[in-house]
């Protein structure tokens, strides 16, 4: 009998694998078999999550301190890896952050910031990836987006966006790739139990008063979804509805919306 886990073998890097989904996404691919690479800024809380999934899961669990805001982090996360010899099977891009409010008043710093984490890091890890994934013919990305990249954002225009981008980029890629044994999958949750609204400043608007799936749920169907090489998985019922309906809506309406949804209670 064959107890051999489909993971055996296999590396996934984990971005911002320090809380939230990043953990349980984490978690997902250890228990399934992968050695995990685990990266974010907290050293202490990604050491913490790395010693606990090799008890655990009985994985090689590496943490790695990486800020991907920074010009050229990814390449320099990806040089450090390479340095220590492991290769990267699969790729988790799912550090990512949003800030919420009018564009006006904003820090521009922190808005080219948000594109920097949210898409160029992600860009820059896939492209160093992607080539060795292909020749192998197995492995591939997952990218973690949100249900905001179905339409514009008023109240959270450069977050929305920046979603809209790691779509895009992802479906484009899933096309690339078929035929090749590597899988792309675009994870696109809705609200969802984490820090991501007390760092956002979304806890004061009427979409936080929605129901919210837990991180380990949200990890669990992106997981599985990696697996099928599903194209896109959207959490959640509701979240998949909204999805389909709003590219059919009238774009005012759409907009209207959300503005609504992004305001103050």
């Amino acid at each position: 009998m064959n107890n051999q886990r489909r993971g055996s073998g296999q590396t996934a890097l984990v971005t911002g694998a320090s809380m939230g989904i990043g953990v349980e996404l984490a978690e997902c691919f250890a228990a399934d078999g992968y050695d995990v690479i685990l990266a974010a800024r907290s050293e202490s809380a990604l050491v913490a999550v790395a010693e606990r999934l090799a008890k655990e899961q009985q994985v090689k669990a590496t943490a790695i301190v990486a800020d991907l805001a920074e010009r050229g982090g990814g390449s320099r996360l990806m040089e450090d890896i390479g340095r220590r010899g492991i290769v990267v099977d699969v790729l988790v891009n799912n550090a990512g952050y949003g800030i919420a409010g009018a564009f006006v008043g904003t820090k521009l710093e922190e808005q080219l910031g948000m594109i920097d984490v949210n898409d160029r890091a992600l860009v820059e890890l896939t492209h160093h990836a992607w080539s060795g994934m292909l020749e192998r013919r197995r492995g591939g990305v997952l990218n973690v987006a949100s249900t905001a990249a179905f339409q514009p954002g008023p109240l959270m225009s450069v977050y929305y966006a920046s979603k809209a981008f790691v779509l895009s980029f992802s479906e484009a890629l899933w096309r690339e790739a078929a035929g090749t044994g590597v899988h792309v999958s675009c994870l696109c949750p809705g609200p969802t139990t984490s820090n991501f609204r007390e760092r956002a400043g979304t806890g004061a608007t009427r979409l936080s008063k929605r129901p919210k799936m837990t991180s380990r749920d949200v990890a669990r169907l992106g997981y599985a979804g990696f697996q099928s090489n599903d194209r896109v998985v959207v959490t959640g019922f509701t979240n998949a509805l909204g999805a389909r309906l709003a590219p059919l809506m009238p774009r005012r309406a759409v907009l209207n919306s959300v503005y609504a949804l992004q305001s103050p209670k």
